[in-house]
């Protein structure tokens, strides 16, 4: 199975991007907390180039707390500055104002001694489908400035938006990339929702959800589904036909995947990282 989704829409939100980022002041970078890596886009070194960014860690609530603080020290040691918030209900975006000037504080401090008028802070959010962009700036202005939708592909088009009088910040689509090199990474999306589910065969990402719970969150996955250790030990396309019979669809292994990956999108398996920071840092 070959996962790929790159739409006229992202191409062009591509260019807009490269042109754009020449009027902002820095980047703020949503990564989803539960693929952090998986879900950055490589072309945005290019893009960005060395135009100071802020990487926020979104969905954190969704996300297993302790590889989420190895997370953020990660990107810290990498020289961005970052911080894990969950823009669903508002967590952490009081935070984000201050980091940013704290990122951006020897720039700030050029500018006064210059003698030039403290202006807002220009920053443009970016990410991939489904990351939380919209979300973040709805909660940020106070009311429902972007469209928002549980799917990826809702944003098409940029817009200012203000925080106070501090920040303006411009919204972009979200952007995936022409190709993925590592088929996991377009696993990991699909499982999350950065991928519109008509691009995939759903059994193969359930299936792929199933041997990842049972690896890392085996309690987690035995908690939902009423699972026992002689379950748990069956091999992961028997545990699927299982699974389906307990959630009374019978054979119907599609609405099983189904029911699988919903579950794990919503967090009714518990919080899970699909990143490890030990496989990254090995």
């Amino acid at each position: 199975m070959t996962i790929q989704w790159f739409p006229g829409h992202m191409a062009k939100a591509k260019r807009q991007v490269s042109e754009k980022i020449k009027h902002v002041d820095i980047v703020f970078e949503l990564v989803d907390g539960r693929l952090p890596i998986s879900s950055r886009n490589p072309m945005l070194d290019e893009i960005l180039q060395q135009k100071p960014r802020l990487v926020l860690i979104n969905k954190a609530d969704l996300a297993d707390p302790a590889q989420t603080k190895k997370w953020e020290t990660y990107f810290n040691e990498q020289g961005y500055a970052a911080l894990a918030i969950n823009s669903q209900d508002n967590k952490g975006s009081k935070s984000i104002l201050p980091k940013t000037k704290e990122a951006l504080a020897e720039k700030l401090q050029r500018e006064q001694e210059k003698g030039l008028k403290p202006r807002a802070i220009r920053a443009m959010v970016i990410g991939i489908p489904n990351v939380g962009k919209s979300t973040l700036l709805n909660r940020l202005a106070g009311k429902k400035m972007a469209q928002t939708g549980n799917k990826p592909g809702v944003t098409k088009g940029q817009q200012w938006i203000r925080y106070k009088k501090d920040l303006e910040l411009l919204d972009t689509p979200g952007i995936l990339w022409p190709k993925f090199e590592d088929q996991e990474i377009g696993k990991k999306l699909a499982l999350t929702g950065a991928i519109k589910d008509q691009l995939f065969h759903q059994d193969d990402i359930a299936i792929y959800a199933l041997e990842f719970f049972k690896q890392f969150y085996p309690e987690q996955l035995a908690d939902r589904y009423q699972l026992t250790q002689e379950d748990l030990a069956f091999s992961t396309a028997e545990l699927l036909m299982l699974i389906t019979k307990k959630q009374g669809f019978q054979d119907d292994y599609d609405k099983g995947s189904q029911r699988i990956i919903h579950d794990v999108r919503e967090g009714k398996l518990g919080k899970y990282t699909l990143d490890r920071y030990e496989e990254m840092s090995e």
